[in-house]
């Protein structure tokens, strides 16, 4: 199978990019990402010369890059693309509430820009990848299922929501074979350090306050992103078009109770916590029903929290020098560094195509 990922050089998207080609050597990978803030190549330096991979710098946004992406494939592996699996976002709440223009431009337009290359272009399944947040908030029992009335509460939720809608209609209206997965908060290796648990680590590294919104309270299911990766690719392979299915880590956390946990591990004092004035709009609690995962994929979460909280932390104490090239922006050197050459590869496909 060829599978067009985007997003592919962020956290969950190179995660699952690296599993894709680990566990089906049959797969062939092309990878098209615009490298914003989160999106980095050196989460992928260890598979750059795989000659199932290829990366495209393009926004989903722009129907030329799409298409480009989709040309590099056939260039590259002498076949059209089979699936797309859609990661590329604007994913941070706080950016989404200081402006969200960039995430209307990425999260919705660039959605329907890519459904409609995708429909163009014949593609067999299209799997959308989006989040609990839509749901927006529980109160102290129970969970989110997938006939949870959509209830967004922050304008990254909201972008978030209009784009399911987008991908259910094109399946509604067009029959396109478009499938949605909706996760809960995901941990773990290359995860940039704006988001809570890499940015306690880093924070507690350096022995800098670790700010923690309001009074800590609210409640987050954590999954570990490789099992988010086997979810999305079980729905990729086994999932029913027009379907969405939900993943959690059945790993609900107070936001405080994680931040203590990263400290003890870390054997540094509870001290450096600082209550900052609460986030506008701030979900208390988010919980997933995953039962119809389980039933229909036949998957389930592999790793507890406390395993991959761990793993986690130890991921990032080995990887420090990675942690002080994204904290610093120096990694943004690499692309220019290492992939000057597929930049002329890519030109030469755009050029091809004409």
């Amino acid at each position: 199978m060829i599978v067009l990922v985007t997003g592919g050089a962020g956290f969950i998207g190179s995660n699952f990019v690296r599993f894709l080609l680990w566990e089906h050597p049959e797969d062939r990978v092309v990878n098209l990402d615009l490298l914003t803030y989160a999106g980095n190549l050196e989460n992928l330096a260890d598979v750059e010369d795989n000659p199932r991979y290829r990366f495209v710098r393009g926004d989903v946004a722009e129907a030329r890059d799409v298409e480009a992406a989709f040309d590099a494939a056939e260039q590259a592996f002498g076949a059209p693309v089979d699936a797309v699996v859609h990661f590329a976002a604007e994913s941070h709440v706080d950016r989404s509430i200081e402006d969200a223009s960039a995430f209307l431009r990425t999260n919705v337009m660039g959605t329907h820009v890519l459904l409609e290359v995708s429909r163009r272009r014949g593609v067999r399944r299209f799997l959308h990848v989006s989040t609990d947040e839509v749901y927006g908030s529980l109160g102290d029992q129970g969970a989110f299922t997938e006939e949870t009335p959509l209830a967004p509460n922050s304008p990254y939720a909201a972008s978030k929501a209009a784009s399911d809608l987008m991908v259910r209609a094109a399946w509604k209206t067009y029959g396109f074979p478009a499938i949605i997965t909706r996760c809960s908060n995901n941990y773990g290796p290359y995860q940039f350090p704006e988001k809570l648990i890499p940015l306690m680590i880093a924070n507690a590294l350096e022995g800098k306050p670790l700010p923690v919104y309001g009074d800590g309270q609210n409640v987050r299911d954590w999954i570990h992103v490789e099992d988010h990766c086997r979810g999305v690719d079980a729905a990729l392979r086994r999932g029913r078009p027009g379907q969405i299915y939900n993943f959690g880590g059945n790993s609900e956390r107070r936001n405080l109770d994680v931040v203590k946990t990263i400290l003890r591990i870390l054997d540094r004092p509870e001290s450096l916590i600082q209550f900052v004035p609460d986030r506008p709009g701030h979900d208390r609690r988010y919980a997933m029903d995953w039962s119809k995962a389980e039933r229909e994929l036949g998957w389930r979460p592999q790793w507890t929290f406390e395993d991959g909280l761990a793993a986690t932390v130890e991921w990032y104490l080995s990887h420090q020098d990675w942690l002080e090239r994204v904290r610093s922006g120096a990694y943004r050197d690499y692309y220019e560094r290492i992939y000057e050459r597929r930049d002329q590869w890519l030109r030469s496909v755009r050029g091809s195509s004409r």
